[in-house]
């Protein structure tokens, strides 16, 4: 994903300029559109469930439980009588808290250890590759199993679970992206100016690699919402009277005979809002690389 040293890089101060040429190119991608819709209507929903949701999602009424789509009940009741699409509603706050949070987490941290892991290289460099290969070698289930462990399940060491992982993710991604750049001409004319390695990583480094850390922050946030719900499902993830899709789908698994539609739709808001992500960043990829750029 990172450009070869013949491709050319877009400086910092272009890219205002670059800005409608970039919406027009946007506005005709075809998956980023979809993808920015899908995700667009997951965030409207979560935002519109802070003020309003047809019924309240966590309101218990057994004469109406396991009640078909009708005009009261748009998408239909759960096993407890409430309303389902009230839940997925406000369930999508779950998903994007956990997300925006997580994958803020693995951002933050994991780019400034791979930009130090760029610029220093040697031993600094191998510690902290070798930290990020003994992270990614526990799965995020894993991790947060054994923070509930001690601490009890909930939803902040699912937030914690999915940080850690992403740590070595952006890690990963960002010091490959940086050695690039510190290969590159303009590089080795701000080191023969005097300029020191903290200089050269914020002033040359990390504006040329923004793109990298933007498409992985997305596709993060795809991951983080079904680590989430899988979480969730598994019990240690978001818990009771919270909504969440994931354990949404793990009590409707007992009626998935008698009325399966009740799992259908936290299911499909799950592959939905996961494949909205996934095109952005796709989108992304293909909008910000030059290479692709100059192909459209």
């Amino acid at each position: 994903m990172t450009a070869p040293s013949t491709s050319p890089i877009i400086a910092p101060s272009t890219l205002a300029a670059a800005a409608p040429g970039f919406i027009y190119r946007a506005l005709r991608h075809r998956a980023f559109m979809i993808g920015l819709i899908l995700t667009g209507t997951m965030i409207l929903s979560a935002i519109l469930s802070l003020v309003w949701t047809p019924h309240s999602p966590t309101e218990i009424v057994i004469a109406q439980r396991l009640k078909l789509p009708s005009a009261s009940h748009w998408l239909g009741t759960d096993q407890f009588g409430r309303d389902i699409l009230s839940m997925i509603m406000a369930g999508a706050q779950t998903s994007i808290v956990v997300g925006l949070i997580a994958v803020s987490l693995g951002a933050i941290a994991g780019t400034a250890l791979g930009l130090w892991a760029a610029a220093r290289r040697g031993w600094t460099e191998d510690v902290i590759m070798r930290f990020s290969d003994l992270n990614m070698a526990f799965p995020v289930i894993l991790i947060a199993i054994l923070l509930t462990a001690g601490w009890g399940p909930g939803i902040t060491n699912a937030i914690l679970a999915l940080g850690l992982f992403n740590i070595s993710l952006f890690a990963r991604q960002v010091r490959a992206a940086g050695i690039a750049m510190w290969e590159r001409e303009f590089v080795a004319a701000a080191r023969a100016a005097g300029k020191g390695q903290i200089a050269i990583t914020f002033a040359h480094i990390l504006p040329n690699i923004v793109s990298v850390i933007v498409v992985q922050a997305t596709i993060s946030f795809a991951v983080a919402i079904l680590a989430e719900a899988a979480l969730s499902y598994l019990g240690v993830g978001s818990q009771p009277p919270d909504p969440s899709w994931g354990r949404m789908l793990s009590e409707s698994q007992s009626y998935i005979f008698l009325t399966p539609i009740i799992a259908v739709w936290p299911g499909l808001a799950i592959v939905l809002s996961v494949l909205g992500l996934n095109l952005i960043g796709d989108g992304l990829r293909d909008l910000i690389d030059p290479r692709l750029s100059r192909k459209r």
